[in-house]
């Protein structure tokens, strides 16, 4: 009996946001925490200078996440893209789909490891940022 094809996973990348209004802070200390997207200053001072824009800025962003129903719709979005994938993809070949968000849950490493743990051990990164830029796309791949 011949062995089956081995599942091919299709990583799909993705800036995250949060998903309740809880998540803002440390949604918004994760994305100023980047030096691809900000440096703010020298290196040992980015986390510092980033938590407290966070606990700034945390407030206002929160009330515009009131407003559209208390978190991102980026993820449900994302889930419903990478289910239309791989169904799509099913018709041609075994193919696992999957998301890692950038800021927020779920991140690549914990999305690489559920992979692993089906025994996906070929991976393809699919960026749904609209454009290549180093700090979105270039910072997903490197986080990746």
């Amino acid at each position: 009996m011949a062995d089956q094809p081995q599942s091919i996973g299709v990583i799909l990348l993705n800036l995250g946001g949060p998903e309740r209004l809880a998540d803002v802070e440390p949604f918004l200390y994760n994305l100023f925490s980047d030096r691809q997207i900000i440096r703010l200053g020298p290196a040992f001072l980015q986390k510092p200078i980033a938590w407290m824009i966070a606990k700034r800025r945390a407030p206002k962003s929160q009330k515009a996440y009131a407003l559209i129903g208390g978190g991102s719709p980026l993820k449900s979005l994302t889930l419903q893209q990478g289910a239309a994938l791989e169904k799509e993809l099913g018709k041609v070949g075994r193919f696992k789909v999957a998301m890692a968000m950038r800021y927020w849950q779920p991140f690549a490493r914990e999305t690489l490891q559920k992979l692993a743990d089906q025994n996906i051990s070929r991976i393809i990164a699919l960026t749904l940022y609209p454009h290549y830029s180093k700090a979105t796309t270039g910072s997903s791949l490197d986080d990746l």
